[in-house]
């Protein structure tokens, strides 16, 4: 959840999640100008505007929670400024409380500005969904699903999931793939992550803005220790003599590495979905997923100047994950990095790293697989 410092409060009167004193600074609103140069072509506008569509999810479920409703609540203060509405809340039957929401270009406020069409670029729908609340009405239910992704290193089982999934699905047929988008925070991202790979092994491909991502799980941590222990063991047999030829890996290893392809046909299908992850690396709960994938060349290259880079090796179809790492100054202390609003800040400096995650690596290898079966 993001919160404002000390010197945002006193800077101006009002609520401390109000838009105008813990927002985004120096943002201009959308003007007639954006029907032939659109703001939302800008990667920073665009991550800049899924961060406050987050943050909106967060206050509509505090705003239920203080029995507000419309203008008297906090959270569509956090959409007027982009010209959008709320179009449909999600809601845990579990608990009642608010975990997402469905957001709409608003036409008629638009209209009101004398913009007459949507800007080349915004999406006609938003899925946006936050991460864990620390309040009694609903930490419940959010560590719940905080600790079925780190025992399983999933969230399917989750009453969210079907939910997200669904408002999802039925976006898409109303709109479009192409005009629709998911964002998440946190726990918020690793549904939408789970959502749009669900979709993805559908074939319909949906834009994807995961913040703080959750890379850390259980799971994870016993199979990597199983995968150390196999090379071990190998590297044991290799050293004693054996009548029989022993292989470097067994056939299904074969067919799944890299080299494979497979692991081609893979390359050329995962780049129609390309989910863009925004980390930090001080926030232990994500910094996993800056681990670069074996026999991988990582390249970095700052987010300045670097659109010719980024559009040729899409081509080649390399970029599995567009991954911004925040570039922080000093040290940070984990609430601080783990934070939604460090993505909205005027003074942060980003890198973005073009390279093959270790973990986006073996997640988008179950997307494949499954396509695969599918076929």
């Amino acid at each position: 959840m993001a919160k404002p410092s000390a010197e945002q409060i006193t800077e101006q009167d009002g609520h401390p999640y109000d838009f105008h004193v813990s927002g985004p600074r120096n943002l201009s609103s959308p003007t007639w100008r954006d029907l032939v140069s659109s703001n939302w072509k800008d990667n920073n506008y665009k991550r800049t505007v899924m961060a406050c569509f987050i943050q909106a999810a967060y206050l509509m479920e505090l705003d239920r929670q203080e029995n507000k409703t419309g203008e008297d609540g906090l959270a569509l203060r956090w959409l007027k400024p982009f010209k959008y509405k709320l179009g449909q809340t999600l809601l845990d039957e579990r608990d009642g409380s608010i975990f997402g929401a469905i957001l709409e270009w608003d036409r008629a406020a638009a209209l009101t500005d004398f913009i007459l069409m949507r800007p080349s670029g915004a999406p006609r729908a938003v899925l946006a969904l936050r991460g864990t609340l620390l309040k009694s009405h609903t930490i419940r239910r959010d560590l719940e699903d905080d600790l079925r992704f780190l025992a399983w290193e999933s969230l399917k089982g989750s009453v969210r999931f079907y939910v997200a999934l669904e408002a999802l699905k039925s976006a898409v047929e109303r709109f479009g793939s192409c005009n629709v988008c998911i964002a998440g925070h946190s726990l918020g991202a690793g549904f939408a992550f789970q959502v749009g790979k669900t979709l993805a092994k559908q074939g319909v491909f949906v834009e994807t803005h995961l913040f703080n991502p959750p890379s850390v799980s259980i799971a994870m941590s016993l199979r990597n220790l199983g995968e150390k222990a196999g090379y071990v063991w190998r590297r044991m047999k290799s050293m004693f003599p054996s009548s029989v030829e022993v292989l470097p890996n067994n056939e299904e290893e074969e067919k799944g590495s890299p080299s494979s392809h497979g692991w081609g046909l893979l390359r050329a299908e995962v780049k129609k979905w390309v989910p863009h992850l925004y980390v930090n690396n001080s926030d232990y709960i994500c910094c996993y997923y800056t681990d670069p994938a074996e026999n991988a060349e990582a390249k970095q290259v700052a987010t300045v100047g670097s659109k010719k880079l980024l559009k040729n090796d899409a081509q080649k179809g390399d970029v599995t994950a567009k991954m911004f790492v925040i570039m922080s100054k000093g040290p940070q202390k984990f609430l601080e990095a783990h934070g939604l609003e460090q993505w909205w800040s005027s003074d942060m400096e980003l890198q973005l790293a073009i390279h093959d995650s270790k973990l986006i690596t073996k997640q988008l290898k179950s997307l494949y697989s499954a396509q695969g079966k599918a076929q």
